[in-house]
């Protein structure tokens, strides 16, 4: 990126050396009383996690950053975050890395070229209503080095020929494109979030496999409903939604 942008105006940050995890610590700032919304980073984490509970490892050079808020809103709409942060690590790994295919993969990876260079963790925390208290948007960015012996092949930016950038410059990237994103979906609603994902979507039209826990469901990828859910047309034209799973391609 040849311009930085500016840190967005109301967001706060907070950079630790080591955290056991930065989406814990945006726990703790919501049990302490934090109103947000504030960027966690840590150099590296002693217990950083995935979904499904699967470690996360992020090695020196890497982004590990959590954004603390309170939307405010209930958890249908909460979850649609996900894709608001998935476009702005979109816009920050395609912003480097220009000679190359950048893909949102549902529900909530980057691939470069295939490979996962991003994950995304939403975790919150409610009082017994439909709105959560807070949320935790936790992101993992490959800048430097990749993990090895992963489900799904990973890569990083400087795997691509590019200088990696800083941590704390790829925060700032994604902070403010992020900060884009979350007020254009808080002004007008899902839909052109929505629309500007399947833009960017890996596998739109193509067969895939996507494995819920009760099982696995092979169909075309037809895109995501009004909530996010993925459509999938199974071979005899039903079509099924899937709030929640794990799609593979091919």
């Amino acid at each position: 990126m040849s311009v930085a942008a500016p840190w967005p105006v109301g967001y706060g940050r907070k950079a630790f050396d080591v955290l056991d995890s930065t989406n814990e610590e945006a726990r703790r700032l919501a049990l302490a009383g934090e109103q947000g919304p504030v960027w966690i980073t840590a150099g590296r984490q002693t217990a950083g996690r995935g979904r499904r509970g699967r470690q996360w490892e992020t090695a020196s050079g890497n982004l590990a950053a959590t954004l603390f808020l309170r939307p405010g809103r209930p958890a249908a709409d909460c979850a649609q975050l996900s894709f608001v942060a998935a476009l702005a690590a979109h816009d920050v790994v395609s912003g480097y890395v220009l000679s190359a295919d950048v893909r949102v993969k549902w529900p909530n990876d980057i691939l470069i070229d295939g490979k996962k260079i991003c994950g995304i963790l939403l975790e919150s925390a409610s009082s017994g209503t439909a709105v959560p208290d807070w949320l935790a948007i936790g992101l993992g960015l490959n800048l430097a080095t990749s993990p090895e012996r992963t489900e799904t092949p990973a890569t990083s930016m400087a795997a691509f020929g590019v200088p990696a950038p800083a941590p704390a410059a790829a925060l700032q990237a994604l902070a403010a494109s992020f900060a884009g994103w979350y007020q254009l979906w808080h002004e007008k609603g899902f839909a052109p979030v929505r629309e500007a994902w399947l833009a960017r979507a890996a596998g739109l039209g193509t067969r895939i496999r996507a494995r819920l826990e009760g099982g696995e469901w092979y169909g075309v990828f037809e895109g995501i409903d009004e909530n996010g859910a993925l459509i999938l047309r199974e071979a005899q034209g039903r079509i099924r939604t899937i709030a929640a799973g794990e799609i593979f391609f091919g």
